[in-house]
């Protein structure tokens, strides 16, 4: 026979108060229970909580598994440590691992590239004027002969063994 203490729902409807009892693990949620051991009212501002720690501590000893929420309710009163919370991830968030937590990283200055020196232009030589104009016609027609030459694909092919029989 396997224990929990979990919560027994109580109250009017839309006005729940719950009691933390000591139920068999088999037994309805509002149905047959061994101790009853607090009462905890979460429409309070903060939520209620009465508990009988001695009695709270001796089931706790023999054995009896608190429920999700009834650990919680445990870890705010000081009986047991707070409880580790899995969250899955949504689509749109990436996993993040909540139990491993970064030491914080040492402040680092941050670093300034020092100036590239910038090299003067060389002076150029004079040059007569029929040379630039033969220059500037063959850049032109460089660009020219470039864009109408249709860029090469280089296509594997298949070795012949490896084709798909067509009849089959």
């Amino acid at each position: 026979m396997s224990v929990r203490i979990r919560l027994r729902r109580m109250g009017t409807r839309k006005k729940p108060f719950y009691r933390i009892v000591v139920a068999d693990q088999r037994s309805p949620r509002d149905g047959r229970f061994i101790e009853l051991l607090g009462n905890y009212d979460p429409r309070a501002d903060p939520p209620a909580i009465t508990l009988d720690h001695a009695k709270t501590q001796q089931w706790l000893k023999n054995g009896a598994q608190p429920s999700e929420i009834v650990h919680a309710i445990l870890a705010r009163e000081g009986l047991m440590e707070k409880p580790v919370r899995f969250t899955r991830p949504t689509k749109s968030q990436p996993v993040v691992e909540t139990a491993i937590v970064a030491e914080p990283a040492a402040v680092v200055a941050p670093v300034v590239p020092e100036p590239v020196p910038v090299a003067e232009p060389e002076p150029v030589a004079p040059v007569q004027a029929e040379e630039p104009a033969v220059e500037v016609a063959e850049a032109p027609a460089a660009a020219e002969v470039a864009a109408e030459e249709p860029a090469v694909e280089v296509v594997a092919a298949e070795a012949p063994g490896e084709q798909e029989p067509k009849g089959e």
